[in-house]
């Protein structure tokens, strides 16, 4: 096979460019480009924390507060760490594969990774105006949906009834997905605590993370629904669209601005009574006719069926879970069940339907299809 004059050139960079001095530089031009560094180390920017953020922002100190003691990093702050082992490891990735609100998502439709990008795209913003710090901002707003299984929040429903208090993919990302992290208690507690269900995060970069959540998917699902056509624009109740808007980028702009002006004017990281009302009855709406709809509902009971049942054929066959080889407990003992839940709670859309399809001899057709095969040419 010939190689093509594209694949020869680009080959060719492999070497890179010399300089002068010896030194190798990626571009040919590059001598004509000059910076005059100054070395911003962690200890320097850990320095400078003190007095570029605001009061009672959480500081980076040294290798962090982690459950195994670690050198600290001569180049990343102990959030930045976080941050960057969140975005490499497994379960983030994974996130690509698994349900935001439409299994199997069209090309332009939300996935659980793009939903956390864009929840750390909302949290970075407010922390960055307001003198948070933005590197555990943006380490809790990556990982708070590690935890989540496939198949969207009906996974949690699957899973509850194997789990003594159930099955929170919170508590669960935290604890369990992430654990072999060794992050920060103050970037696992962000985690732990961004539902609005749970208690309060301990800092005010967890609580930012909780307002970014909320604001991101309310915009977001909604504007996945209506390109999906499930609704329409014009549907959106008026007294939403006068403050925030019809659109996403209207809606985002609104509640981070409020966000933004709250806590400058109160010292609380929380809404104004309008934008907080305003975001209570965008929820809603997208709860009635994008979550509750009888299709979505359908979807869900179909994913709880499925996921409870490979859950069980794992427990009753622990062989088949890599993760547990060698492990000497009973056969269906409820550590097996456990171990099945993490197991089957890591899987993407997928992998948990042909999974089913495998070992459960399910019919195909009988599982859950994308929105872009639903709805046909409805879809924009």
């Amino acid at each position: 096979m010939q190689i093509s004059d594209r694949a020869s050139r680009w080959i060719e960079t492999s070497k890179g460019n010399a300089l002068p001095d010896g030194t190798i530089a990626a571009h040919a031009n590059a001598k004509t480009i000059r910076v005059k560094p100054v070395l911003m180390m962690r200890e320097k920017r850990e320095e400078l924390e003190r007095f570029r953020l605001a009061e009672g922002a959480t500081l980076s100190i040294g290798a962090g507060n982690r459950a195994r003691s670690e050198e600290p990093d001569p180049m990343r702050t102990a959030f930045e760490r976080d941050r960057d082992r969140i975005l490499h490891s497994t379960a983030f990735r994974r996130l690509a594969g698994k349900t935001q609100v439409f299994i199997f998502p069209s090309d332009h439709q939300r996935t659980r990774l793009t939903h956390a990008l864009e929840v750390s795209q909302v949290a970075t913003a407010v922390a960055r105006a307001i003198g948070l710090n933005d590197s555990l901002t943006e380490a809790i707003a990556i990982g708070h949906d590690c935890g989540h299984g496939p198949g969207g929040h009906a996974s949690e429903d699957a899973f509850s009834q194997f789990l003594p208090g159930g099955f929170d993919h919170a508590t669960w990302g935290a604890d369990h997905t992430l654990s072999d992290l060794n992050l920060c208690t103050e970037t696992l507690d962000g985690i732990r605590n961004h539902s609005w269900s749970r208690p309060q995060p301990l800092t005010p970069e967890g609580s930012v993370v909780s307002f970014a959540d909320r604001i991101a998917y309310c915009a977001h699902d909604l504007e996945d629904a209506i390109r999906a056509g499930i609704i329409s624009e014009s549907e959106i109740p008026d007294s939403v669209a006068e403050l925030a808007g019809r659109t996403r980028a209207r809606q985002l702009s609104y509640f981070i601005s409020d966000l933004v002006e709250t806590v400058s004017r109160t010292g609380q990281i929380a809404l104004s009574s309008a934008a907080a009302s305003a975001l209570a009855e965008l929820r809603e709406f997208n709860y009635e006719y994008i979550y509750m709809r009888p299709e979505s509902l359908a979807q869900s009971d179909t994913v709880i069926r499925v996921l409870s049942m490979l859950v069980e054929h794992y427990a009753k066959h622990p062989e088949k879970m890599s993760s547990v080889s060698g492990e000497e407990m009973d056969e269906g003992s409820s550590d097996y069940l456990r171990i099945a839940v993490g197991y089957v709670s890591g899987m993407t859309d997928r992998f948990a339907f042909q999974k089913a399809i495998e070992y459960l001899d399910l019919d195909p057709s009988a599982l859950p299809f994308g929105i872009d095969l639903a709805l046909g040419h409805r879809v924009q």
